[in-house]
């Protein structure tokens, strides 16, 4: 993709998801993801009702009357998008293909996260870390978050969920809030979500395509697996090869949901052909 290509599709997605953040997630996200606590901000009068707790008795004895602390929500945060590049992520059915689905979400999230003037940082996994931007504010850290979604060209197409949790609690050293942009098409990560979610407010994004479920029958079928490459021939006429697939996928969803929900950490399911934007104001109010 050439650089006049790259920003006309950075723009593009910048104007669609913009207009969301600031129109219908700002707010939401603030009452959403409280600060870290409360800073100290003023003293004034006591008033009837006010915390005796927060009188402030040095203030109180100079002016021989009672004055409280004022105390302010510190909102500063750090939000972590860590976004699954590997090569299952480029199946679509519909109009968009799930990347391009985690891209606008990834965008809408940073920008209702500028909004609040809170950090952003990005992680793009396969099997390994293909790219870790550390936390910035701004809306050119934004962009340049965009555009590393857009043209970034993973080494791995294998994916390693557990992998990245390690190395989010490794480089994050304070709380953060953190989405798992991914199909879930994995794994063997239950053990380090419970611990990432002990430190950090975890969400986990599954973003999938409804033919992903079942595989139609159309007889002798060449497929490409994306994660190892391989070529193989499928039988889609033969209801085992079907049943085994809908098996094999019905249990990486229920590990998904499981390893989530277990360890305290949040989910919200996207459909490609669905409105994410529905998914995501319903768990923000949810929550908040």
């Amino acid at each position: 993709m050439d650089t006049k290509e790259l920003l006309k599709k950075v723009r593009k997605i910048e104007i669609k998801t913009r207009r969301l953040s600031d129109h219908i997630f700002g707010g939401e996200y603030h009452s959403t993801f409280k600060g870290r606590g409360m800073t100290f901000s003023e003293v004034r009068q006591y008033q009837f009702g006010d915390d005796v707790r927060n009188i402030d008795w040095n203030v109180t004895a100079r002016y021989n009357e009672p004055f409280v602390k004022v105390f302010e929500e510190e909102r500063e945060l750090t939000m972590m998008l860590m976004v699954d590049i590997s090569g299952s992520k480029l199946f679509g059915t519909d109009e968009q293909f799930k990347n391009e689905i985690a891209t606008e979400i990834a965008a809408t999230l940073a920008f209702s996260a500028t909004q609040n003037n809170d950090k952003i940082g990005l992680i793009l996994f396969s099997d390994e870390i293909e790219l870790y931007i550390p936390p910035k504010k701004g809306r050119s850290h934004v962009l340049r978050i965009i555009r590393e979604l857009i043209e970034f060209k993973p080494k791995s197409k294998l994916t390693d969920i557990s992998e990245a949790l390690k190395f989010l609690s490794n480089v994050m050293k304070k709380k953060a809030i953190v989405f798992v942009l991914s199909d879930f098409i994995s794994d063997d990560y239950k053990q380090t979500l419970k611990i990432a979610s002990g430190k950090h407010d975890i969400t986990g994004i599954r973003i999938y395509d409804r033919y992903e479920a079942q595989i139609p029958n159309l007889g002798m079928v060449q497929m490409l697996d994306e994660e190892t490459g391989e070529l193989m021939l499928v039988n889609t006429s033969s209801k085992s090869v079907r049943r085994n697939y809908e098996k094999y996928y019905q249990e990486k969803v229920s590990y998904y949901k499981e390893a989530f929900t277990k360890s305290g950490a949040g989910t919200i399911d996207c459909r490609v052909d669905e409105s994410y934007v529905k998914k995501l104001l319903g768990y923000f109010k949810q929550r908040g």
